[in-house]
């Protein structure tokens, strides 16, 4: 088992910048992947980045490449998504996950508890 938890999400002008953390416990070793995903109302979660756990090798969607970075404090079982120039279509909740190794929500096993970002125009 891996337990998620969030925090870091807010309320934020275009343009300005959040960190998200994602603390994790437990069997952290058996997951080569952290990642975040997003999720807006009626629709399904989508891939924003991850990491992978044993070099740091970051991979990134489109959408968010050269704004959003990913990092991890392996000492601390924690990662972080630093978003900067954020645009209002960035808006959504933020889910970190574990125990996948690809860019598909439905191949994680574990999920945090979502936290809210708000871009305002």
């Amino acid at each position: 088992q891996v337990q998620l938890v969030e925090s870091g999400g807010g309320l934020v002008q275009a343009g300005g910048s959040l960190r998200l953390s994602c603390a994790a416990s437990g069997r952290t070793f058996s997951s080569p992947l952290m990642a975040w995903f997003r999720q807006t109302p009626g629709k399904e979660r989508d891939f924003v980045a991850a990491i992978r756990w044993s070099d740091g090798r970051p991979y990134y969607a489109d959408s968010v490449k050269g704004r959003f970075t990913i990092s991890r404090e392996n000492a601390k079982n924690t990662a972080y998504l630093q978003m900067n120039s954020l645009k209002p279509e960035d808006t959504a909740v933020y889910y970190c996950a574990a125990g996948g190794s690809s860019t598909l929500a439905y191949e994680y096993d574990y999920w945090g508890q979502g936290t809210q970002v708000t871009v305002s125009s």
